[in-house]
């Protein structure tokens, strides 16, 4: 699993993954991760184009890490998750919880909206 970072205007934070989010991927980025998302009145997206599957270990993260972010003012989106991810998304809840959008320019405009 592999993780880039990326600051677009208005102050949005791209975290763009790449790999399995599987225990060993999880493992590699987590501290990472939730250190992007720290922070008061922080809005995250997170890219998922690239990540080929998602495993019930991944998802804490990121429910943990959108709470936190909510809890701190700001807001946390998914873009553009691959069917299968998609799909997991949807069966466990994270879809209930996490925001997702389809493409980058729509979740741009909503996640400063929302």
């Amino acid at each position: 699993m592999k993780l880039e970072y990326s600051e677009l205007d208005n102050g949005i934070r791209l975290i763009s993954l790449s790999g399995r989010l599987d225990l060993e991927g999880t493992n590699n980025i987590e501290k990472l991760f939730v250190q992007y998302c720290a922070g008061e009145n922080v809005f995250v997206l997170v890219d998922f184009s690239q990540v080929s599957y998602l495993s019930s270990i991944g998802i804490p993260m990121l429910i943990t890490s959108a709470k936190s972010v909510t809890n701190h003012g700001g807001r946390m989106a998914i873009v553009r998750p691959q069917a299968n991810v998609r799909s997991v998304m949807d069966i466990t809840g994270v879809s209930n919880m996490i925001r997702i959008y389809m493409d980058l320019e729509t979740a741009r405009e909503r996640v400063l909206l929302a």
